[in-house]
């Protein structure tokens, strides 16, 4: 029985015979015989595949499909590297693009928080230089009134009276007003100033005086006003209220928070 061990156990021996001939020292044949022994040992070996192939336990050929990843040639891969190229070159530029936008970014974003920094400062230092301008600089008149605490009698109340029973009603009045503006200047640090209207002085009053002593100004400037600019007479007991409670209502204290409530107020 032949097989496919005995092909290669013939081809074998071939080259063995071969290689002991050379290693004997034999002459080699003519060029004619030489062919001919070539072309006996070639048809010899032709001879035993046939028979080993003839041979009915030979399985034969088997054919095997086998998956391998196809190379792509250089004309093949040029069309997909510059694509590749392409997309890599646009991703790059991108990324610089953003980057130059980031930076930019980020110096607007610091130039104006440095800005808002340096706006806050400013504000915080005008309000200190003016805290200590108003405290160096208080002013000594309001309009045409002398509000200066030396200029004011020690009782503001009595001396409005006595003016009052002489018939100088308006005099009497001023006196109360300018008692109040000195008060609320250099007893509660109200931020009046020398061209401070009636109703300016009132609003400033507000952050800094208890509710029921803005009640008692709202009062006082409403008879001040009907009295100075309305020319009119103000009822007496109403002008005693106000002497009455001057000094209670206006004494000199801490600033005290912004009016939330309405006091009543005396009764005219």
């Amino acid at each position: 029985m032949r097989s496919r061990e005995g092909l290669f156990v013939a081809m074998i021996l071939a080259c063995g015979n071969a290689a002991a001939d050379d290693a004997a020292g034999r002459q080699p044949a003519p060029g004619p015989a030489k062919a001919a022994a070539s072309a006996i040992d070639a048809e010899a070996v032709w001879q035993a595949e046939r028979e080993v192939r003839a041979d009915p336990l030979w399985a034969g050929d088997e054919k095997k499909k086998v998956l391998r990843l196809k190379k792509k040639t250089d004309e093949e891969k040029k069309p997909d590297e510059d694509k590749a190229d392409k997309n890599s070159r646009w991703w790059i530029d991108l990324f610089k693009n953003l980057s130059s936008g980031l930076r930019v970014a980020l110096w607007l974003i610091g130039a104006a928080a440095l800005i808002w920094v340096l706006l806050r400062l400013r504000d915080w230092l005008q309000g200190q230089e003016g805290g200590r301008a108003l405290k160096a600089a208080l002013p000594t008149h309001v309009g045409t009134l002398d509000i200066r605490p030396e200029s004011l009698p020690d009782d503001i109340g009595a001396a409005a009276r006595a003016l009052w029973r002489g018939g100088e009603q308006r005099a009497a009045l001023s006196l109360l007003y300018r008692g109040a503006l000195s008060r609320l200047v250099h007893g509660h640090g109200v931020p009046i100033r020398s061209a401070s209207t009636e109703r300016e002085c009132l609003v400033l009053a507000a952050a800094r005086v208890s509710p029921s002593a803005l009640d008692y100004l709202s009062r006082l400037v409403s008879g001040w006003q009907s009295v100075a600019y309305a020319q009119r007479e103000l009822p007496a007991d109403r002008f005693e209220a106000l002497c009455a409670d001057f000094e209670s209502r206006m004494a000199a204290g801490p600033a005290a928070g912004p009016a939330t409530t309405n006091a009543p107020g005396s009764a005219t």
